[in-house]
């Protein structure tokens, strides 16, 4: 289902223009795992009812587009959500705070706080002053589902998380979010979600 211009949304063939110049500014694994989110989204979208399948993609192509200025933590929220205001897309803006923060709050954040403290003090604020929708929850889950390769287990994506960056004192809430997201969309679906995600035991596996 298409878009069709919705507010706040660049077009899909913009997305990708998006991504690609993105990519060329800051090459890595991080290009595929954004067309795995995506696809991942599209897909979940497909069979959840009142989203727009194509909504979803542009939004998981988008997600971590800040990471166009190059290789930073938290910082690439605050990119990506400026590059894309700036054009006039505030929904697609809002996806690249809310992604990582499957709890409302900035201490749940795993990784390097790369933020000046106005950065800091406005994703607090952002985060306050909302309250996530199913496109927020689908690209959080997503975010958590897709690494480089393909799609894998939620638990091995954590775990990997967990690994890279260390834990905080939210790790737990953020985990139970996470699953909780997971039984959200497979209520709506009426099925498990990796079913409908090509090569998750193999890319959880390396078989």
């Amino acid at each position: 289902m298409k878009n069709d211009g919705i507010q706040g949304l660049p077009l899909l063939y913009e997305a990708k223009i998006f991504l690609e110049d993105a990519g060329r500014l800051n090459p890595g694994p991080w290009i595929n795992h954004s067309e795995y989110v995506a696809e991942a989204a599209r897909l979940i979208a497909e069979k959840t009812e009142g989203l727009n399948s194509e909504t979803a993609y542009i939004l998981g192509l988008l997600h971590d587009v800040g990471r166009r200025e190059g290789v930073t933590d938290m910082h690439h929220i605050i990119s990506g959500y400026n590059f894309l205001k700036e054009k006039g897309f505030n929904e697609a803006a809002r996806i690249c705070i809310t992604h990582p923060f499957l709890v409302k709050e900035i201490e749940c954040y795993s990784g390097k706080w790369d933020c000046s403290e106005s950065e800091i003090e406005f994703i607090k604020e952002y985060l306050r002053h909302i309250e996530f929708n199913e496109y927020d929850k689908l690209i959080q889950f997503c975010d958590a589902i897709a690494i480089s390769s393909g799609f894998c287990l939620v638990e091995k994506r954590m775990i990997d998380v967990a690994l890279r960056y260390g834990i905080n004192d939210l790790i737990i809430d953020k985990w139970k979010s996470t699953m909780e997201i997971k039984q959200y969309f497979e209520s709506k679906i009426g099925k498990s979600i990796y079913t409908l995600l090509p090569g998750v035991i193999e890319n959880t596996f390396a078989l």
